[in-house]
């Protein structure tokens, strides 16, 4: 199967298995959360006809509701996670960690993966944080959501035989990360766990808070993809721009 991946911007993923599109943990606005966003936002083609949105936790820049109702799409996410979008009118189905779902009409699979992401809970919404696994067609793609290394990565591939693609959070939002979130060092580490053949880096490099726009939050991708280079060189970094495509 033919496949594609286009980085919208921080963790906004669009995956084209065949013909089946998928969007991960969409902001889709110029601006978001009191950050500003680094060039121009995604142009509805990027992410038109997605089959499902995938979001990995409820943290404003990964499930903004208003970017998650302008996709159109079913969200496909943790079953807490489900509840609060059923409750504000979005259609939404809660995955698990045990099983496949296969999105009705397509080859496609998802499933949850587990993500460590509890240091800042919300007050106002489920703190239930996932990565997802997708797989259709020999085409097997990991999107970790935000997470801290944990041991069960090690078997992640066992349960698809091999993962291609691994999309990883390389940076937070201060030079020095809280708890649950990885770096490009330990980013790195997570690609030669679940040994990813391809690894791209997401959170980073797209938006800014006011101010601080070409300092830290830049540096994380060319970091990770030197910290790969160094330490896992059996996996091939895939730096993109905002827009910029993987052929999978």
């Amino acid at each position: 199967m033919t496949g594609q991946l286009t980085w919208l911007g921080h963790s906004t993923v669009v995956l084209e298995l065949g013909s089946t599109r998928l969007l991960t943990d969409p902001l889709l606005f110029p601006n978001a959360v009191g950050l500003r966003r680094r060039g121009p936002a995604p142009q509805p083609e990027a992410w038109a006809g997605a089959a499902a949105t995938l979001i990995s936790h409820l943290h404003q820049d990964h499930a903004e509701l208003r970017s998650v109702r302008k996709t159109g799409a079913p969200v496909l996410t943790g079953a807490r996670n489900a509840a609060y979008f059923e409750r504000r009118g979005v259609s939404a189905t809660g995955l698990d960690e045990d099983h496949w779902y296969s999105i009705a009409g397509t080859p496609v699979q998802v499933r949850l993966t587990r993500a460590v992401h509890g240091h800042r809970p919300m007050p106002h919404r489920p703190n239930q944080a996932h990565g997802h696994l997708i797989r259709a067609g020999g085409v097997t793609v990991w999107v970790a959501g935000d997470t801290s290394l944990y041991p069960e990565l090690e078997s992640l591939s066992d349960l698809v035989g091999g993962i291609d693609v691994a999309v990883v959070p390389v940076g937070g939002w201060g030079p020095r990360l809280s708890g649950g979130h990885l770096g490009p060092a330990d980013a790195a580490r997570a690609c030669h766990l679940v040994g990813a053949s391809v690894a791209v880096p997401y959170h980073w490099g797209t938006l800014h808070a006011p101010g601080m726009a070409g300092t830290w939050m830049d540096a994380a991708g060319p970091q990770f993809v030197t910290e790969l280079e160094r330490h896992v060189p059996r996996c091939r970094p895939a730096l993109l721009s905002p827009g910029g495509q993987l052929t999978l």
